[in-house]
């Protein structure tokens, strides 16, 4: 049975909410702020989670922020009372799959909850096999062409999607320079050179690297090697 993670402080609707997923055949787990959301995550395994926006210890946006960099995989599903435009947006912004704002309907929330979960066992299947990379911090699907870095997305061109794909595809071995430069073509079909390989690929560092995460290592005199561990 898939399980589903409720975070919504207001008692009676965490109640109703998880009464009638349990009725659809998921197994839920309840949580009422923020802290307890984290441990949960951290310990064990949803196949989605529902948010709240306004918690009692914090915001649910940074929450799902949170959680996101913990179990990138999981769907979450904002319910809540802000219908503001500019909430919308900050929800997806964070890496929300959904946003629903109440009042709401009881079935529509359980299809959104049905689709979400679906959509997300097929990019499981897309990762099995090697149509998607994720570590917790960096989200690359290559079916979608979408990336994700700490939660937000990235605009990522379709030769640095190409070097992606072929980097970690060879993930811990040396792929070189002649190899990536057969991969790569401009937008008129023609190859590019060994200089434009060099600036696409310190830009498409500058874009999924920081301090803490390095991907992309130079082997002087022969190529790269991506180095990230799968999770």
């Amino acid at each position: 049975m898939e399980r589903i993670l409720v975070v919504e402080d207001d008692l009676a609707l965490s109640t109703g909410l998880c009464f009638e997923l349990d009725q659809t055949g998921y197994v839920t787990q309840a949580a009422y702020n923020c802290k307890k959301a984290r441990f949960l995550v951290q310990q064990e395994e949803f196949a989605l989670a529902v948010l709240d926006v306004n918690l009692p210890d914090g915001s649910g946006f940074a929450l799902c922020r949170e959680m996101k960099l913990v179990r990138p995989q999981m769907p979450v599903i904002f319910l809540t009372a802000n219908d503001l435009d500019e909430d919308v947006l900050r929800g997806f912004d964070m890496g929300a799959e959904d946003y629903i704002t109440k009042p709401f309907h009881m079935q529509i929330l359980l299809r959104r909850v049905e689709v979400a979960i679906r959509r997300n066992a097929a990019y499981k299947e897309r990762q099995d096999d090697g149509e998607c990379w994720q570590d917790g911090f960096l989200c690359l699907d290559f079916t979608a062409l979408t990336a994700n870095c700490g939660g937000e997305k990235l605009a990522i061109t379709p030769n640095e999607y190409k070097l992606l794909k072929v980097l970690t595809a060879n993930a811990g071995k040396v792929v070189t320079r002649q190899a990536l430069l057969e991969k790569l073509w401009d937008c008129d079909g023609n190859y590019i050179d060994d200089h434009t390989l060099t600036v696409t690929m310190n830009r498409l560092r500058a874009k999924i690297e920081d301090a803490e995460h390095v991907y992309i290592k130079t082997v002087r005199g022969m190529g790269y090697v991506w180095q990230g561990a799968q999770k």
